[in-house]
């Protein structure tokens, strides 16, 4: 909403991009994957599953056989399903600082959105409605959306 309103031209020119943070660390063992995009959990759950048996395939060991989310003992390491730990980031003050660099911030992994001015207008829409002195659209957007919410954190 900053750049759209002040400096339309940096975003009209293709010079505003995001750092994309991921919304879930997965581990399994000493092997940590990164997941982006909700749609792409399932899929990495899998991937790193399969991994773990074969490595205790390795070892002679049996594959582990849980399938419903238990809830961990440890503070803030999120639930463990299938065997892999799910972490799961609801804003970058989550992260230590070398996740952040890790992820977010290193020019070498990170994964970069480019901000256009569609984006930029939806945002200063939804802005003016979130934010704005009429309370009214607020209730209404909040009503209207309310049943759509997922991962609702209070």
């Amino acid at each position: 909403t900053l750049f759209y309103r002040y400096f339309p031209k940096i975003i009209e020119n293709g010079h505003l991009y995001i750092a994309q943070p991921p919304l879930y660390q997965l581990r399994a063992g000493k092997e940590i994957r990164y997941v982006y995009r909700e749609e792409e959990k399932e899929g990495m759950i899998a991937e790193l599953q399969k991994l773990r048996t074969e490595a205790k395939g390795k070892r002679g060991a049996k594959a582990p056989t849980e399938a419903a989310p238990i809830p961990t003992e440890e503070a803030g390491i999120g639930e463990v399903v299938k065997g892999i730990v799910i972490q799961r980031y609801k804003g970058l003050g989550e992260m230590n600082p070398s996740e952040l660099w890790e992820t977010t911030m290193d020019p070498a992994a990170r994964i970069l959105k480019q901000v256009m001015i569609t984006d930029a207008a939806a945002a200063n829409h939804i802005f003016d409605i979130l934010m704005g002195d009429e309370v009214l659209p607020r209730k209404k957007f909040i009503q209207t959306h309310a049943a759509a919410v997922k991962n609702l954190d209070i």
